[in-house]
């Protein structure tokens, strides 16, 4: 699609301080005039439930791999610029947005990949970045969260009570506001359903707001941990920062892989009066709980006693705000430990994300087969070779499908586990810990967690 870029009706947010990071640098090339380039381009995957991207503006090299949440940057000449957005699909890529830009030396212009993956569609603002006052900061904010409702804004001090102030603006998805010019400063951004500040779908805690600064802030979906509904995304020109609700929690599950161990209680800064799992045996798992960020000690001891401490995560475990962990113990009782498994993958529309584990104590290094129904697994190579004890195949996308999972001991085609029929579909997530039997015998098998129940 060809079309001159204007001032798309968007969508609207906020503003916060410069700098930060972001998943691509600044490129230049020059024209063939010799002419100094002079529009910049920055590009931001905002569609909640779409896969990595490519993207490609002009004659730049491709920002590949780029993740919802994430941001690239160029800076081309004057013309008409080819900008594309290809989604990469399990079988085969393909080009989600096509537009060409045209646009003149001074401008900037802000493409946001926006809505879900079913009506992706580019939001789009250009600007002729005029000076700003080095004591004061110039905001544009884009409402690009297409599963947030209409919602009311607060840009104020940090201790201002939003129940006495009127807000700065009520938008809707698609809606843009500014620019406005504010003093530089500290600043709290609240963001409220429309009419209801009683919820607050977000808050950014205090914000300083740099003097000299032009920003253009997206609201995107929340996807991770947290009632929050959109966090936000300033952007430079140059530069990205993420900002997250300042009470972003992390997410928490615990699983018993240890084959010979009793059932056990699941202690968390030693509140050895409350514990936070009880009596969890071997093969179950907890739900996702609910923790505010930062240093966490848990302790594993048998079901209703204190003593002994089997597993002692003392000065290991720091949880990051919006990460999702599973810990879970594996190795037999005598030297049982703890497996730290970071990340819980965004859905994706397009694709099944499925993990493997190795939790098995017999097993010794593994090759790990996924492969379509009824494959002679002699005739092909291992998906994952030679994995050993404690490792993790990290999130594979697969296109949804029927596969076989078949474990063996590295090098080898006889199957220590498996063949087993597993069923994926687009915008699930699975894991698979392959462990021991009771009593740390064979035949191995699997704890299956995520969508596979």
């Amino acid at each position: 699609m060809r079309k001159a870029i204007g001032l798309l009706s968007l969508t609207v947010l906020f503003a916060m301080g410069c700098g930060g990071s972001s998943s691509g640098s600044p490129q230049t090339f020059t024209s063939t005039t010799g002419n100094p380039t002079t529009v910049d381009f920055e590009v931001i995957h905002g569609s909640q439930d779409a896969p990595l991207v490519n993207i490609t503006v002009g004659q730049a090299a491709p920002a590949t791999n780029v993740d919802f949440g994430d941001s690239y940057f160029v800076t081309t000449t004057e013309g008409d610029i080819d900008v594309s957005v290809e989604g990469i699909i399990p079988g085969g890529n393909a080009t989600v947005i096509a537009e060409t830009a045209s646009v003149t030396d001074g401008q900037r212009v802000t493409i946001i990949a926006a809505n879900d993956v079913a009506n992706i569609e580019p939001l789009i603002l250009v600007d002729d970045q005029p000076a700003v006052d080095a004591a004061e900061v110039r905001v544009r904010v884009v409402h690009a969260a297409s599963t947030a409702p209409m919602v009311d804004v607060y840009v104020t001090d940090p201790t201002a009570d939003i129940t006495t102030v009127a807000p700065l603006g009520t938008f809707e998805f698609r809606g843009v506001l500014g620019p406005v010019t504010i003093p530089e400063g500290d600043y709290r951004i609240r963001v409220t359903p429309a009419g209801n500040n009683a919820v607050i779908a977000y808050d950014s805690g205090t914000v300083p707001l740099a003097g000299g600064s032009d920003l253009v802030v997206t609201a995107i979906t929340n996807t991770g941990p947290g009632g929050n509904l959109i966090n936000l995304i300033a952007t430079t020109g140059s530069a990205a920062l993420n900002l997250q609700d300042t009470n972003t929690p992390a997410d928490l599950r615990v699983v018993h892989v240890s084959p010979d161990a009793p059932d056990v209680d699941v202690i968390a800064n030693d509140d050895f009066g409350a514990p936070a799992v009880e009596d969890l045996a071997f093969t179950e798992f907890t739900d996702f709980l609910s923790l505010p960020a930062g240093a966490i000690n848990v302790k594993v001891v048998p079901a209703n006693a204190t003593t002994p401490v089997v597993i002692d995560t003392l000065d290991t475990l720091s949880l990051d705000a919006g990460e999702s962990y599973t810990v879970a113990a594996v190795g037999v009782l005598a030297e049982i430990e703890p497996l730290v498994l970071v990340g819980q993958a965004r859905p994706v529309t397009t694709e099944a994300r499925v993990r493997i584990v190795h939790g098995s104590t017999l097993a010794g290094d593994v090759d790990i087969y996924v492969v379509a129904p009824g494959t002679d697994i002699s005739t092909v190579d291992p998906t994952f070779a030679a994995v050993p004890f404690k490792a993790e195949t990290g999130f594979v996308s697969l296109a949804p499908a029927d596969y076989d999972v078949v474990v063996t001991p590295a090098g080898d085609t006889m199957p220590a586990i498996g063949p087993i029929t597993i069923t994926v579909a687009g915008g699930e997530i699975y894991t698979a810990i392959a462990r021991d039997e009771v009593g740390v015998t064979t035949p191995l098998n699997l704890i299956l967690l995520d969508d596979f129940i």
